[in-house]
């Protein structure tokens, strides 16, 4: 077997903050009898190191000023002058202040005042079933949800979602006219928005329209993930997938799921049943992923009642079926954290993650 290039690995993809830097350990490894070794790394942006190595690894460090994407090209050449090389993506962007998502679903009835204890700051998220209603009641948002003693006094900064009790206004119809273009498209209700260093996804599983697989909701789910250029990404729904209240395992809800999930996202944030449950990352099939699973967040504390844990589920790490509040996340550039803000204060849960 003749002389063989060097091996390079330089290692994974970076995404750091203007004026950060990079901290290179690249690796290589060739015949020992082919030392010295001199390599070059071209940073990407202009920026050209070359020196002689006798051993692995090449140990270095650049800053980028700049925001953008660069390649960071390592080349290490033997003394007898064949090389190889290996390339590491360097993602560089303007440092984004954290922001606060906070809300719940399950919000608002009439006849009680459990809602209106909420106070809440940062931009709101609902989950559905913002305003009680049923076969025989249509969703009054104008006198259960607008008043200025409830929900209704976070209006402007409000990102809702519809559920299924929207759906006993024929075409959602109370839902829309209350919330006009902030709820995406009158009859669709699904869409999209940043926050800071986050992706935000709205979907609807309300039951007017569908959620299977190829159908237009899920075929738009998955190209507006393939066109955020954010690495953080949360969704949020009405139907919970995975439930120690009702019913376990959801199907339907499924595709939106297997989308997210290979699409790298972080949290879903889901209602319906009137529960606070958080379940451990894990994979759409229920499957333990400490590292590329999605955590489930059900968060229907909003007001309109309480509920019960009838079987507790795989992975299912915190439950409290009988508590009003909301759920407060901080969302950073590479992370969040979550507290569960109860009425009272007789409950909490805390907690942090990192962006995949």
């Amino acid at each position: 077997i003749g002389n063989q290039p060097p091996a390079v690995n330089a290692g994974p993809d970076w995404v750091i903050s203007t004026g950060g830097s990079v901290n290179l350990s690249a690796t290589f490894t060739d015949t020992p009898s082919d030392t010295p070794w001199s390599y070059t790394i071209t940073w990407g942006d202009g920026s050209v190191q070359s020196s002689t190595a006798t051993a692995s690894p090449i140990i270095s460090s650049h800053a980028y000023a700049t925001s953008g994407q660069y390649t960071l090209l390592v080349s290490v050449t033997d003394r007898r002058g064949l090389t190889g090389s290996d390339n590491a993506i360097v993602n560089v962007s303007d440092a984004t202040p954290s922001q606060v998502l906070v809300g719940a679903g399950d919000i608002a009835r009439c006849d009680r005042t459990d809602d209106e204890a909420t106070d809440i700051s940062g931009t709101v998220f609902t989950i559905g079933d913002n305003v009680l209603g049923s076969s025989s009641v249509v969703p009054d948002f104008t006198n259960c949800y607008a008043p200025s003693t409830t929900w209704g006094r976070f209006k402007a900064r409000t990102r809702p979602a519809p559920g299924h009790m929207e759906s006993w206004s024929p075409g959602s119809a109370t839902y829309y006219d209350y919330w006009g273009t902030a709820a995406g498209t009158r009859g669709s209700g699904y869409y999209s928005y940043d926050l800071g260093a986050w992706h935000i996804v709205v979907l609807n599983s309300g039951g007017d329209i569908s959620t299977a697989a190829g159908s237009a909701q899920e075929l738009w789910l998955k190209a507006d993930l393939a066109a955020s250029t954010k690495q953080c990404t949360i969704a949020i729904w009405h139907h919970p997938r995975f439930s120690s209240t009702g019913t376990a395992l959801r199907a339907e809800v499924k595709p939106f799921w297997d989308d997210l999930y290979a699409a790298g996202a972080e949290l879903v944030l889901n209602a319906h049943y009137e529960v606070y449950e958080r379940f451990a990352p894990q994979t759409p099939d229920g499957v333990s992923d400490p590292l590329r699973g999605i955590r489930q967040f059900t968060v229907g504390t909003g007001g309109i009642g309480t509920g019960a844990v009838t079987a507790v589920q795989p992975n299912s790490e915190v439950r409290n079926p009988v508590v009003y509040g909301v759920l407060k996340l901080t969302l950073s550039t590479t992370g969040y954290t979550w507290q569960f803000i109860s009425v009272g204060g007789t409950f909490t849960d805390t907690g942090s993650g990192s962006c995949h």
